[in-house]
């Protein structure tokens, strides 16, 4: 995955070189008019969240000034929607029609604020709705557009909870996009890694270090030992699988042998069933640690998601809109490294979640993606995917042929299968 910066002529969002060879180019028009028409409020709402970074389940600001916004523009809202942060906002014309799902993320990282870019994907998730909407109503097209504002992505998996909760009952698919370094005016349709959070607690024996260490059973060189371990074990991991983790204690100081040691680990693989197998392997790690310091250790299964099934209707369509409009759409990199909750979404219905590239000296969750997150470049790549996403979703809602391919094609596929591969 490259990081580069573009020039600021590469990133206009005014390129629709063959816009008029798209299926509705009516609807696609209604659509890009209707968004770039609030280019400068999203802007604006875009430098607000990033202003004011929010960890996970505590994005106050972001929900109150999202869900202003999407009240103003028209749209029924329900705040603190079964989670303290979350939120949704719905639009129906007609009666009958179908219901279209997209997503706004909200949440930052610690110390380094949007370096995920969930600014740009809160004004991405408003964008699709608000460019859904105005085509509904210029076309009198009947159907339903749901924005749901979602918290805790970054360590939360606020998805897979408002998942169970219920929030996505009744969606005929869902979308939604994320930024990522690449070159200039593409888009990803690329899967990414099943993540499992594994919590372990390690507990030993105060003792003085000095005047009686073998009165103490010392809980940090446990979570030092466990560590060494998965070090070790990770030379016969698959290249494709991820282990990474912190440590956490507490009143630790030298001279005091530390009865108490907390660790934080995530498992990544391609597919869920390589994460179980993984996660057995890793316990394992842990459980000889304690063993050859005589702690008692105590693990914990924490949030699971799961890996992007990318619809193939969807994705078709959304490559055929954005490489006619934008630029060209690749099936390998954006995301594929990284895990995100909306995986459990594309186990559950139809969905599609590309990445957007976005000009940067630094990759997901540096100092320097934070600083481009904010950047006109990346607001105006933020705008381009929308405007095809909106109309891939668009779609789902005015055309029954493609809804029925949509629907046939929810068990999701890989990014050869996107690519007519499989």
């Amino acid at each position: 995955m490259s990081t580069l910066f573009w020039s600021p002529e590469q990133a206009v969002h005014d390129v629709d070189p063959k816009a008029s060879e798209l299926q509705h180019p009516e609807a696609y028009e209604s659509i890009r008019s209707a968004i770039q028409a609030l280019d400068q409020e999203l802007f604006d709402l875009s430098h607000d969240i990033h202003a004011h970074p929010e960890l996970k389940f505590e994005e106050n600001h972001a929900h109150d000034v999202l869900t202003a916004f999407m009240e103003k523009e028209g749209f029924e809202v329900t705040r603190h929607h079964l989670l303290d942060t979350a939120w949704v906002a719905k639009y129906t014309r007609g009666t009958g029609g179908r219901v279209l799902g997209v997503n706004s993320e909200m949440d930052a990282l610690p110390g380094i604020g949007h370096a995920c870019g969930h600014n740009l994907i809160a004004i991405a998730g408003v964008a699709v709705a608000c460019g859904v909407k105005a085509a509904l109503d210029k076309l009198d097209i009947a159907g339903s557009v749901v924005l749901l504002g979602t918290p805790g992505e970054e360590g939360g998996a606020g998805k897979a909870i408002l998942l169970d909760k219920g929030a996505y009952q009744g969606l005929d698919a869902c979308l939604m996009c994320h930024p990522a370094p690449g070159p200039p005016c593409s888009a990803s349709l690329s899967g990414c890694l099943a993540r499992q959070r594994i919590d372990v607690e390690f507990f030993g024996h105060t003792a003085h270090a000095a005047l009686s260490p073998w009165e103490g059973q010392n809980a940090l060189d446990a979570a030092v030992l466990a560590y060494t371990n998965i070090s070790l074990l990770r030379q016969q991991l698959k290249p494709t699988h991820r282990v990474h983790g912190i440590f956490e204690g507490k009143d630790w100081t030298p001279n005091i042998i530390p009865d108490y040691a907390k660790m934080i680990w995530y498992v990544r693989a391609p597919t869920r069933p390589e994460v179980e197998v993984a996660v057995k392997r890793i316990n394992a790690c842990f459980e000889g640690a304690a063993l050859a310091t005589g702690c008692r250790v105590k693990v914990e299964l924490g949030n699971g998601t799961f890996e992007l099934r990318q619809n193939k209707a969807l994705g078709d369509d959304f490559a055929d809109v954005f490489s006619k409009t934008v630029g060209p759409v690749d099936y390998e990199f954006g995301i594929s490294h990284a895990s995100t909750d909306f995986g459990n979404v594309t186990y559950a219905m139809p969905a599609l979640h590309p990445s957007f590239a976005i000009p940067t000296l630094g990759g997901n969750h540096t100092i320097a993606f934070t600083e481009a997150a904010a950047s006109k470049e990346a607001h105006a790549a933020c705008l381009n995917i929308s405007q095809a996403l909106a109309m891939t979703g668009l779609r789902v809602l005015m055309d029954d042929g493609f809804c029925s391919k949509v629907r046939s094609g929810m068990g999701g596929h890989s990014s050869s299968c996107l690519q007519g591969l499989c």
